[in-house]
């Protein structure tokens, strides 16, 4: 496997197949090289070119399939959106409607980015995509986190904090009696006395 900016070339029974990647999978695979690894694929097929984009979660690749559908979005503008934001971070950001936040991604316009929201928002309202990784290896399945945790690991990625650090801290936690703000405040605090 070999990494080249915005691209990966996988070694597949010998044969080199290049990829356009996200940011998000690039940096995924940059501990993986060397190693077998599982991408997921799109191919897009035009009249002059067939170009394979890679994804390292089928979260990615669901929203960059929605992307692609949204008129305007082309697959080059949407692996951009995948390299601005994760998955989850992106599907928040459609269901509260925060076009402002979704135009800040690099060629996404603030007419782009109200079409994206308008089109997309039915689609991902109450999808499974507010997944965290579980904690551990990288490539395990994720965990899905519903409702009030969720919304609570949304806040926290937006305060930097890794989904990894996330996923651990509120597996700490008994939340079964915890408001979301309860969550964001004992994970906090948990952090603080590192």
């Amino acid at each position: 496997m070999l990494i080249d900016g915005a691209s990966v070339v996988i070694d597949c029974g010998g044969v080199g197949y290049r990829l356009t990647v996200s940011l998000l999978t690039a940096d995924a695979l940059s501990s993986r090289i060397g190693s077998e690894v599982k991408l997921l694929s799109h191919l897009q097929v035009r009249e002059d070119a067939m170009e394979l984009f890679g994804f390292y979660s089928s979260e990615e690749l669901e929203v960059f399939r929605l992307l692609i559908g949204v008129s305007g979005i082309g697959p080059k503008l949407a692996i951009g959106v995948l390299s601005a934001f994760t998955p989850e971070n992106f599907t928040a950001l459609v269901c509260a409607e925060d076009a402002r936040s979704i135009a800040k991604a690099p060629g996404v316009g603030s007419k782009t980015a109200a079409r994206i929201v308008l089109e997309l928002k039915e689609k991902l309202t109450g999808s499974a995509l507010s997944a965290l990784p579980t904690a551990g290896a990288k490539g395990a399945a994720p965990t899905r986190l519903s409702g009030k945790l969720s919304e609570a690991a949304e806040a926290l990625m937006g305060l930097g904090y890794s989904r990894a650090e996330i996923t651990d801290a509120i597996r700490a936690l008994d939340t079964s009696r915890m408001t979301r703000e309860d969550i964001v405040t004992a994970v906090l605090k948990s952090k603080a006395k590192f």
